[in-house]
């Protein structure tokens, strides 16, 4: 068996990549883009979603100390926030997690003191997101709960 010269073997190795470089390196680009639009989210809908979450949880509580001490409670949206009528001052939360978070439409509920209220509700917006929307509401009989709605 002839032995071949050490520059010939050098000649005939290829440049380049093989396919299954090519597939990892494909592989970790999408999974780096995945990663970042997870990470990219709609700050506003998340944070338009957590303000709906948290008034519906305010809500069922200003229900429950209304219905427990017998005193009705009103709860009326105002510039910046909203309140309690009828429970001790600071007892409950009187600020939106975000300024850009706006009632839209009617801006009061009545809570009770009786078990079952009117069916009623509220529409929360978030101005950086003018196009979603959220509602919050109840039929009268079970507790409030978040409703996505379209404008």
């Amino acid at each position: 068996m002839p032995v071949l010269p050490v520059d010939r073997t050098l000649r005939q190795r290829h440049h380049g990549f093989s396919l299954l470089e090519l597939l990892v390196v494909i592989s970790i680009i999408a999974v780096a883009t995945a990663g970042a639009s997870l990470a990219l989210r709609d700050n506003a809908n998340a944070t338009l979603e957590r303000e709906g979450a948290r008034l519906a949880a305010l809500l069922e509580a200003g229900r429950a100390q209304s219905r427990a001490s017998g005193v009705p409670v009103r709860w009326q949206s105002m510039a910046g926030g909203f309140r309690f009528e009828g429970l001790p001052e600071n007892q409950l939360p009187s600020q939106w997690l975000s300024a850009s978070t706006h009632v839209r439409g009617d801006d009061q509920l009545l809570l009770g003191p009786e078990p079952l209220i009117a069916p009623q509700g509220i529409t929360l917006v978030n101005t950086e997101a003018p196009q979603s929307a959220l509602r919050i509401a109840t039929d009268g009989l079970r507790p409030f709960a978040v409703q996505t709605t379209t404008p």
